[in-house]
């Protein structure tokens, strides 16, 4: 017999189609920081981090490149002066192919060099030496105009190896097989492979999960790992999702 839907499963049905936008959306901003200035760079990181955003570091222009067309980026703070390549090149190269925005930070103030930035394709120019709060608010009007890799990209569907996971029908397959998830097993999935390679807390995955603040006296993110691990890894042939011993879990295919 046919699922006979009623007020109130039409509207648990919403809560977690909304659920899973919810978890697709609120995503961290990613940034990709191209400095060759070790230390620099590394400020960069750890106050953009603090400030909720996902950062990746590049120390030349042939690696920022890569990472710039490989990668999906919301914003590329972008330096002039760097091995390999310099920041122009990389610029023309870039908007060649994406039209992620760019934020050049550089000891060059020269007119001439802004200029050249601006109109070889960057949204924005900030000259060192530079305060963080500045930086941080060009950064967030770069952010809010738009214009990144995932803007207006919102998946329909997520893949890793064998496994597929359909988020506008919510169902999740792995070789070709239907898995039988729970709303909350599924909410999870999706919060592990979006963030695949990325290590999440227990506390992160309690509040994306559950919206709710992690007790360390609770074991519901480990009971739920469990069973999703019952369905997704244990009857297949390697395993999808890992732990990182006092740190949480993170979802990755790796060669065994």
């Amino acid at each position: 017999m046919g699922r006979v839907l009623t007020r109130c499963g039409l509207e648990d049905d919403q809560v977690v189609i909304e659920e899973t936008r919810r978890l697709v959306e609120n995503l961290p901003m990613k940034i990709l920081v191209i400095e060759d200035e070790v230390r620099l760079a590394e400020y960069l990181r750890k106050g953009l981090s603090e400030s909720g955003y996902v950062v990746d570091l590049a120390h030349d222009g042939i690696d920022g490149l890569h990472l710039a067309v490989e990668g999906t980026y919301d914003l590329i703070v972008l330096d002039v002066m760097l091995p390999g390549r310099d920041g122009f090149e990389v610029l023309a190269e870039l908007r060649r192919q994406r039209r992620t925005p760019v934020l050049m930070l550089t000891a060059r103030d020269a007119v001439e060099d802004k200029v050249k930035g601006l109109t070889g394709g960057a949204d924005d120019y900030l000259v060192k030496p530079f305060s963080f709060s500045e930086l941080s608010a060009r950064v967030q009007a770069l952010l809010r105009r738009g214009g990144g890799d995932r803007e207006g990209q919102l998946p329909t569907s997520l893949r890793l190896a064998d496994l597929e996971v359909d988020l506008a029908r919510r169902k999740a397959t792995r070789a070709g097989k239907r898995l039988e998830l729970t709303p909350k097993e599924f909410n999870l999935l999706v919060l592990l492979l979006r963030r695949r390679g990325e290590v999440l807390s227990r506390t992160v995955m309690a509040e994306q999960v559950w919206d709710i603040n992690f007790d360390s006296d609770t074991n519901v993110v480990e009971v739920a790992v469990r069973r999703l691990r019952a369905k997704l890894d244990e009857p297949f042939e390697f395993k999808l999702i890992h732990t990182v011993r006092g740190m949480g879990y993170v979802m990755e295919e790796r060669q065994e």
